[in-house]
């Protein structure tokens, strides 16, 4: 097995809280504690696909959060290019896209933001997460397990699944499922090896054409999706103050990415799927 920064979490009963991506919005993350304070869970009943820090106005405050919470976080391509001092964010995006234009903005702001602790921080979390609940055992990392930043869909081919499932249990031996994060997009995809869950991300909207985020419940062996509403006009104005104006504000209200270029054409809207 390859050396990987692997944390077992050990037996997990009763429901579990999966989110990605706070995307450095405060105004979520926040909701989201109240939600898990109001399904009468705590910070040990939560876990994290990484990206805490990302697009949005909050980047200081969002880690400090995440840190003090103990939540167990798996590390985001975020997290392993601030740890580094890098300067760029690392999400794979095709050079000249969309996403990758913008991300000049969003990623310099965060970077200016956190501290060298916090950037500590973000380097010791681990690269894979595990535990077992329900008779099951599960893994979960960022985008990929064989690069962090890979982007996969629920149309994403059989094959892609298979090649990172097959990558996790060379590092970490068999399971059962896997809970992955990074595209924004939460899904349940049947592979031919288990569930591959994407818990989604609370710090922006899956282009969907509506404000309300997304993140999950494992409880029982069974994963169920839920809309997480919060204060998104303050977490636009928060990055209007910033000056963080690229277009992902606007996303925050309006519901839908200004960089749908990174979707597979069956997600994108039809106008743009020709694109």
């Amino acid at each position: 097995m390859s050396r990987v920064n692997h944390q077992d979490l050990g037996q997990l009963n009763g429901p579990i809280v999966l989110f990605g991506g706070p995307y450095s919005n405060l105004q979520a993350l926040d909701a989201l504690f109240d939600r898990v304070r109001a399904l009468g869970l705590g910070p040990d009943r939560m876990i994290c696909t990484g990206d805490v820090v990302a697009y949005c106005a909050d980047a200081h405050a969002v880690s400090d959060r995440m840190q003090e919470s103990d939540i167990a976080v798996v590390a985001g391509n975020c997290e392993k290019q601030l740890a580094a001092g890098a300067m760029d964010c690392g999400c794979g995006f095709e050079d000249g896209s969309a996403c990758d234009l913008l991300s000049v903005g969003w990623y310099g702001y965060a970077s200016a933001q956190i501290t060298q602790a916090q950037r500590d921080w973000m380097g010791q979390v681990p690269d894979i997460l595990s535990f077992h609940h329900a008779g099951k055992r599960y893994a979960v990392i960022h985008g990929g397990h064989h690069d962090i930043a890979c982007f996969i869909w629920p149309v994403s081919p059989e094959a892609v699944f298979d090649a990172e499932w097959q990558a996790v249990e060379r590092s970490i031996g068999p399971v059962d499922g896997i809970i992955a994060g990074h595209c924004g997009v939460a899904f349940e995809r049947q592979t031919a090896r288990g569930m591959w869950i994407n818990a989604g991300v609370i710090g922006m909207p899956p282009n969907d054409g509506a404000p309300q985020t997304r993140f999950a419940v494992l409880d029982a062996g069974q994963v169920s999706f839920h809309r997480l509403d919060y204060d998104h006009t303050a977490a636009a104005r928060a990055m209007v103050q910033a000056g963080l104006t690229q277009g992902y504000h606007k996303a925050l209200e309006t519901g839908h990415w200004p960089s749908e270029d990174v979707l597979p054409p069956e997600l994108r809207r039809p106008a743009l799927a020709s694109g």
